[in-house]
């Protein structure tokens, strides 16, 4: 048996934006604990989303309608059944959700060329807003994945 579930942290929301949704993707942007680097970062990249998007939406809308387009509904997970390893859809928690979103649009800002994170960050967040960019065509790989393996959904496993 494992020891007692962790308990959930409560979020303090950021002092921008006054959002905990801001505080916890800077605290997945985070490196070596520097939070205030990376506050920096986000706040410099909303401003040049801004800056790119004129006065279309709000920054923060534009953010949040990103992550929105990144966030999985489904994941495939390995499961082992008599020796043949199957990937099996099954469906997210939400909080999961979130995370992995905020994670791979993290990681896809990451892996771009541009100079510096902020603009890195900025872009992938405004064509993830756009339905495009690298942590969009992710999600919709791990669909499409659980889509071809839905087979193995119905299949009777017995634990």
């Amino acid at each position: 048996m494992r020891k007692a579930k962790a308990k959930k942290r409560i979020l303090l929301p950021d002092p921008k934006f006054n959002d905990t949704l801001v505080t916890r993707f800077v605290n997945n942007l985070m490196l070596d604990g520097k939070k205030s680097t990376a506050f920096r970062i986000f706040y410099d990249a909303i401003d040049i989303v801004e800056e790119k998007n004129g006065d279309e939406e709000n920054a923060l809308e534009v953010f949040k309608k990103a992550l929105q387009n990144v966030t999985p509904h489904v994941e495939v997970r390995s499961r082992r059944v008599g020796g043949a390893t199957f990937q099996i859809p099954m469906q997210i928690r939400p909080d999961r959700k979130l995370s992995l979103g905020m994670k791979w649009l993290i990681s896809f800002s990451r892996k771009r060329n541009e100079k510096t994170m902020s603009l890195r960050l900025a872009n992938e967040i405004l064509a993830a807003s756009r339905d495009e960019g690298a942590a969009v065509k992710k999600k919709t790989d791990v669909h499409r994945m659980a889509e071809a393996n839905k087979a193995f959904l119905t299949l009777d496993f017995n634990h």
